[in-house]
């Protein structure tokens, strides 16, 4: 089958894919820091891209939400940190208000997978 679904619930799957392309669901981080939350987000990335068969080195697209613009500087350090070096997605990154309080950033990434 061409299309696969991954940790699926009633509401969403936290990832799908089709033709080559993984579409992973919204990450959000736990921890009380900009900092803390962007690398949970990621680390969750990780995972799911290991089990779709991706990796850091094939993120076509990268959305990024967060909480509170002022978060943008620190978020990016560790962000800069895990994309490999010369391997930067397509990338937005803008305000907007998360599902929960405590979310101060969520995360979407498209890639090609094998």
């Amino acid at each position: 089958m061409l299309l696969k679904r991954y940790h699926t619930s009633i509401r969403y799957s936290e990832a799908v894919t089709h033709r080559g392309v993984a579409y992973l669901c919204g990450q959000v981080g736990e921890g009380d820091t900009i900092q803390a939350q962007t690398r949970h987000c990621l680390a969750q990335i990780d995972d799911l891209l290991k089990q779709v068969n991706s990796g850091r080195d094939k993120i076509l697209q990268a959305i990024i939400w967060l909480k509170d613009m002022a978060d943008y500087a620190a978020m990016n350090e560790i962000w800069d940190a895990w994309i490999p070096p010369g391997l930067a997605p397509a990338r937005a990154c803008c305000e907007a208000r998360l599902a929960a309080e405590h979310y101060k950033i969520e995360i979407v990434i498209t890639a090609a997978c094998d």
